[in-house]
C-alpha cells in the first residue's frame, strides 16, 4: 500500500533501488596478491561512487545513483572478508593455484592461462578461475601430461 498511494516516480524509483545482491560463490574465495589488491581498488572505487552519489540533492535520483555502487560495496566487503591469500607456488613441477600453464590442444592452437580467483578471472586477458573445468583438469598435472575436456585432448606444454 505505501507505493500505490504516491506518484509512479516513485514506484519507478523503488524498483531502480532495491538492486539484487550480486551472487557469492560457495567455493573458497582464494586470491592471488594481484587479485586480493584489485578486491581492494574496486571496493574503494565503489565507495567513492558510493561517496559522490550521496551527495546528490533530489532523494529520488540520489537513491537510483547510490543503488549499484551500494549492493558492490556489499559484494566487495563480503569477498574481501573470505579472502584467502594464496603465495606464488614456489615450483613448476606440477600446476597449481597461481601457475601460468600452456597448453596445445587437438586442433593445433596453443593456449596460456595463470589459474587464480574467481573475482580476477579473466579468460581474454589470459587468466582463469581455478574452480572453471579446463583449471580443475590441469591442476596437480605434470609437462607432458594429457586431460581430455569435451571430447578434445589438452597437453601440457609449459609451467611457470
Amino acid at each position: 500500500m505505501a507505493v500505490a498511494f504516491t506518484k509512479e516516480e516513485s514506484f519507478e524509483t523503488a524498483s531502480e533501488t532495491l538492486l539484487p545482491d550480486r551472487p557469492i560463490s560457495a567455493h573458497p574465495n582464494l586470491v592471488t596478491e594481484a587479485g586480493l589488491k584489485a578486491l581492494e581498488l574496486r571496493f574503494k572505487e565503489a565507495r567513492e561512487a558510493y561517496d559522490g552519489a550521496s551527495t546528490i540533492d533530489d532523494v529520488n535520483e540520489r537513491r537510483r545513483q547510490t543503488a549499484s555502487p551500494l549492493r558492490d560495496l556489499r559484494y566487495l566487503a563480503a569477498r574481501l572478508r573470505t579472502a584467502q591469500l594464496v603465495p606464488d607456488p614456489t615450483s613448476i613441477d606440477t600446476v597449481a593455484f597461481g601457475s601460468t600453464v600452456t597448453f596445445r590442444r587437438d586442433d593445433g592452437r596453443v593456449q596460456t592461462y595463470r589459474i587464480v580467483g574467481e573475482d580476477e578471472a579473466d579468460p581474454k586477458a589470459g587468466s582463469i578461475s581455478y574452480v572453471s573445468p579446463v583449471a580443475r583438469l590441469l591442476m596437480g598435472k605434470a609437462v607432458g601430461d594429457v586431460v581430455e575436456t569435451g571430447g578434445q585432448e589438452l597437453e601440457i606444454i609449459a609451467i611457470a
